[in-house]
């Protein structure tokens, strides 16, 4: 089963690199992962200042709206996200019950992906 799990913090975004002790600590988690074998991916996002959002109005196919960033709604923020394969839910929780006590602040949703079947 592969999850995506969405990093959303609860402090205010900025764009001071983590720390080296933050990093380290996260450097042990995706090796952690990495051993057991359910890290698939893993990154963190830049703040919202370097981003955009592209909107369709869903009447007309052909018109969108461009709107750069910084983004003012701090709770709808992807700070990061990681990709995992485990074989139960409770499992992706574990995992990611141990990335919140590493960056100790916010929330992670854990959405369930759909599995495309192998062609042959």
């Amino acid at each position: 089963m592969r999850f995506l799990c969405i990093y959303r913090p609860e402090k205010q975004e900025n764009d001071t690199p983590p720390s080296t002790e933050e990093m380290a600590k996260m450097g042990k988690l995706i090796d952690d992962m990495a051993k057991a074998g359910v890290l698939l991916a893993t990154e963190g996002c830049r703040p919202s200042s370097h981003g955009v959002r592209v909107r369709i109005d869903g009447s007309k196919s052909d018109k969108f709206t461009v709107t750069d960033g910084p983004f003012t709604e701090t709770k709808e923020l992807i700070a990061g996200f990681c990709l995992m394969q485990v074989k139960t839910k409770a499992e992706a929780v574990e995992w990611t019950k141990r990335f919140l006590s590493v960056v100790g602040e916010g929330e992670s949703e854990i959405r369930l992906l759909h599995d495309v079947p192998a062609s042959g």
